[in-house]
């Protein structure tokens, strides 16, 4: 029974990403690491389920690890310069043999159709071509690259109509030039520079790690452009090149890039139909932010407050009364979802503030979200010149002694709140200087 309640539950919470995303363009990058996991048959499973839900996909496909391989197979030994691969006639023989090899592968998994598989029924076209043009490096510090190349045109049109005509779009390291040549490039350019001039409103970027982590190890869930580009200084290997892609994906127009574990089961849904997402967000938009509350916030607001005045936490209020002080309320929006408020009053005559309303869902109490609302009131109400802020509150005493405030009696209320004071609630009454 609680299974079906747990399948119930993610189906409806993820109902308003699925209307989300259908008819949007997302860029996938598979790493050649990602295409040798384990974990692969789950993530194709995973990108075809997408596909049915109407997104336009773009999957661009690496293929270092086989490079190697193969170099390693014919006694060759990788060349590189400045990180990036040389690719003279024997290597880039072995591109070529790497990446056909692990085109067939995609496409073989994405025609799989088994009555007992997830891909049973799904019918998933896959296309590829000579969507990218490229253009040679060239000699760099005295470095021939070679058949090592770069970026030159990618055929927005051509791509779009595939994508029209509902297809996944499957592209490689590889580029063609007008005149016919074969580059090797970088999978991350190719991915960024795709995701850009489509206008994509997402880079979903695959990494051995879930994501990327501070200097003391813990997770970093979601970053600025500016704030990544202060991270990265400290990076090196695929996450230094991969955070790299999402930075200038941002910076190209590109809402959201984001970088998930292919090693992590399902971490590709995780990211797009939960609100927690997976791994780390490299964003141009305010994805959680505390602001002032609007009309439209209302009925979030409701919603978040009522399981409170349903247990005599908070007193009852009015969607009349709310819409009415909705400009005394300040917000906590995470993707659009309020999930934090806080309400200020003032009583400026005698230079004080109440807090009132203060809650955060239960969902998502951690990062101390709490604390960022009740900065965020006491910073409004110095402003507006108020040397005090009380709140009055029934159970959660400790919490508000903890940052600073002092129990106090009615006589010190302001006198207009002193005559609302409700003695049948016998609320505690705390005080803090400012």
């Amino acid at each position: 029974m609680n299974l079906n309640k747990n399948h119930v539950k993610f189906f409806r919470q993820s109902s308003p990403y699925i209307h989300a995303h259908h008819g949007k363009t997302f860029v996938i990058t598979l790493g050649g690491e990602a295409l040798a996991s384990p974990n692969l048959n789950n993530i194709i499973n995973d990108i075809a389920l997408l596909s049915s839900l109407g997104v336009r996909l773009v999957l661009v496909h690496g293929a270092r690890p086989q490079i190697e391989e193969r170099l390693i197979a014919r006694g060759l030994e990788p060349r590189f310069h400045n990180d990036k691969r040389i690719t003279d006639r024997q290597c880039l023989e072995c591109v070529m043999d790497a990446v056909g090899n692990l085109r067939v592968r995609i496409e073989s998994k994405f025609s799989l159709g088994l009555v007992n598989s997830p891909m049973h029924g799904a019918s998933i076209r896959v296309i590829s071509g000579n969507f990218v043009t490229a253009k040679p490096l060239g000699v760099i510090d005295g470095q021939n690259y070679h058949h090592t190349g770069a970026i030159r045109k990618i055929d927005k049109e051509a791509i779009q109509q595939q994508l029209d005509s509902g297809y996944i779009v499957l592209l490689s390291c590889l580029g063609h030039s007008p005149t016919g040549e074969l580059f090797n490039m970088e999978v991350e350019d190719v991915a960024t520079h795709t995701a850009i001039h489509l206008d994509a409103e997402k880079l979903l970027l695959y990494s051995k790690d879930d994501g990327i982590r501070d200097q003391q190890g813990q997770p970093i869930s979601r970053l600025s452009p500016k704030e990544a580009e202060k991270v990265l200084k400290h990076l090196h290997g695929d996450n230094k090149r991969l955070l790299s892609s999402a930075i200038t994906a941002c910076h190209g127009g590109v809402e959201r890039a984001q970088l998930i574990g292919y090693e992590q089961d399902g971490s590709l849904l995780l990211e797009l139909f939960t609100r927690e997402g997976s791994g780390t967000m490299v964003s141009r938009d305010h994805y959680e932010e505390i602001r002032a509350a609007s009309i439209e916030d209302v009925g979030g607001i409701l919603q978040l407050i009522r399981p409170l005045e349903q247990k005599g936490i908070l007193r009852r209020r009015s969607r009349k009364e709310l819409e009415r002080e909705i400009r005394l309320f300040r917000v906590i929006s995470l993707d659009g979802m309020i999930i934090g408020c806080a309400a200020i009053h003032l009583f400026s005559g005698e230079k004080t503030a109440e807090l009132a309303c203060l809650v955060v869902h239960p969902d998502y109490r951690e990062k101390n979200r709490g604390d960022l609302l009740l900065s965020a009131i006491e910073e409004e109400a110095a402003q507006q010149g108020m040397d005090r802020l009380f709140v009055l509150t029934t159970q959660a005493s400790h919490w508000f002694v903890e940052r600073g405030f002092s129990e106090t009696t009615q006589k010190s209320l302001p006198k207009e709140k002193r005559n609302q004071y409700n003695e049948e609630r016998q609320s505690r009454i705390l005080v803090k200087k400012l």
